[in-house]
């Protein structure tokens, strides 16, 4: 994601937030120098930010009532701005220690486990008068802050050292998903690897552009204080995530966290959404035994016995599609980015694939192109699907499958040629969001139909479908730049090295990388 796509389109807005991010991105830079991450500049940023926030709200003179501060006085932003030098930074990590401790509130989320990274007392001192204490984040420009902070996280997700990309989806690609889903008023959204929030945050801004003007205050505020919620498995990033949302307006500094940290796939969900967004990390398998209705176990590290789940797998991803199988209230929908096995793995993974087509209507499936994504190796899908009631005489809900091809010719790259949302009109326009029933297979091929009756006969229900040829396989003239080529080889080697790992767990193998061929694939 550029910085200019996390701003509207709004030329004056959109320069206002890129020099806000270069101004944000000037002090990563001397932070960069002391050892610090890209991600860890953004943490210690977050907790500045949050006492800062909070300070603002406290101090705000249009407020219809005086509210309980937020963060205890001896804690709070006066206390640790009327402080310099070496008692600051002393003062500022006694702040994120105590403030850690309120779990269950925004307050908690954000400090969790918190810990200063900033060895150099001035160059905390700087960070906290010139750049944090000289702007408002609360009165002024909310959408502006929250896109600056988006902008950060961005910068931070191209940090191949720390990994921190795996929870940072394309913003072009959360924007179509969300385009075509058209979340409303009443929807309850969430999201159950939600990263740094993107998909929560898009949603809000949808529903915001699109149907504030019908909402009653009750309405509004509902919208931002519970109707949508996200599940973070890492600490770290779901202090991201809370103070991403509270940047974009949504939720409250002292109040509930609408952020919960832990594993998502420990147990079923204990409230239903009408609408799931997720992007699932990616990864190998997982090192956990999920045992479901057919009582069959695979290992013995941890179990989780979900009665909900009705096959057996250590496959992360297979995992988390039948949590948001669980997830979904009747009627509810879904959009998944999910890796291609999960459309073809045979055993657990037919058995998943038969209960989608049969139980749910899986609609849409996006193929994906390789070079969108920050995780290297990645050759993923979305699948579009909504939750149905049982038919008479056992009629599967799924009748017909509409497939886009997105990934044969299309060729991205994270820096040379981004993925812009421009890049999706043509599958926005064909997905009929507001008719279904009026999609027509597409001139250039791209979008074709598969019958539920063709899609069962396949062999294991495999439903990574594949049609058209790359025009570059055979006109000369089409050859693309050598960097892309070098790049797609490379996506196509820790792809194949990603399968490969997961046959050797699958089989009971201990997988040891081969470290050889990982440094042979980062030079490359």
């Amino acid at each position: 994601m550029s910085t200019t796509e996390t701003a509207s389109t709004d030329p004056a807005k959109a320069a206002e937030t890129n020099a806000l991010v270069a101004k944000l991105w000037n002090y990563c830079n001397v932070l960069r120098d002391n050892g610090l991450s890209t991600i860890e500049y953004v943490e210690q940023l977050s907790y500045l930010l949050f006492l800062k926030m909070a300070d603002e709200l406290a101090a705000d003179p249009f407020a219809e009532e005086a509210a309980a501060p937020i963060v205890p006085s001896v804690l709070d932003w006066q206390s640790l701005a009327s402080k310099r030098g070496e008692e600051l930074e002393v003062h500022y990590r006694k702040v994120l220690t105590e403030l850690g401790r309120h779990p269950g509130t925004t307050l908690g989320t954000v400090f969790a486990k918190a810990q200063n990274r900033i060895t150099e007392p001035a160059l905390l001192e700087k960070l906290v008068v010139e750049l944090i204490g000289k702007t408002d984040w609360v009165l002024e420009g909310t959408d502006l802050k929250g896109d600056a902070y988006e902008g950060l996280l961005a910068k931070g997700a191209e940090d191949t050292k720390t990994g921190a990309g795996q929870y940072f989806t394309p913003r072009p690609l959360i924007d179509a998903m969300v385009q075509v889903m058209q979340p409303g008023s009443k929807d309850r959204i969430t999201d159950p690897a939600c990263g740094t929030a993107g998909f929560l945050i898009a949603a809000h801004s949808y529903i915001r552009e699109h149907h504030l003007k019908g909402l009653s205050r009750e309405q509004r505020l509902a919208l931002g204080q519970g109707t949508i919620w996200g599940n973070e498995l890492v600490p770290g990033t779901a202090r991201l995530a809370a103070m991403n949302m509270l940047l974009h307006g949504i939720g409250e500094a002292g109040g509930e966290s609408l952020i919960t940290t832990g594993d998502a796939l420990a147990s079923a969900p204990s409230r239903r959404a009408s609408l799931v967004l997720a992007n699932p990390p990616f990864g190998k398998k997982s090192a956990i035994t999920v045992v479901g209705t057919d009582g069959k176990t695979d290992r013995e590290d941890i179990t989780y016995d979900r009665t909900d789940f009705r096959a057996t797998t250590t496959n992360k991803q297979l995992n988390f599609l039948q949590h948001i199988m669980s997830l979904l209230e009747m009627d509810g929908r879904a959009a998944v980015v999910l890796p291609d096995n999960v459309l073809f793995e045979g055993g657990a993974g037919e058995k998943i694939r038969r209960r989608l087509l049969q139980e749910f209507n899986l609609h849409t499936i996006l193929r994906l192109p390789t070079g969108i994504f920050y995780a290297g190796g990645v050759k993923a899908n979305v699948l579009f699907f909504d939750k149905k009631p049982p038919r008479a005489d056992d009629v599967p809900n799924t009748s017909q499958v509409w497939v886009y091809d997105f990934r044969t010719g299309m060729h991205f790259t994270l820096k040379q040629r981004p993925l812009r949302l421009a890049d999706l009109a043509d599958f926005v326009e064909a997905y009929k969001a507001d008719d279904r029933s009026a999609r027509k297979e597409t001139e250039d091929g791209r979008f074709k139909r598969f019958t539920y009756e063709e899609l069962i006969a396949r062999d294991k229900v495999n439903l990574d479908i594949t049609w058209l040829k790359d025009p570059a396989l055979d006109d000369a003239d089409s050859l693309l730049p050598p960097e892309v080529i070098a790049q797609e080889i490379v996506e196509d080697l820790q792809a194949a090295l990603a399968e490969f790992e997961a046959i050797a767990e699958a089989l009971g193998g201990e997988v040891k990388p081969d470290v050889a061929a990982e440094e042979v694939i980062a030079e490359a």
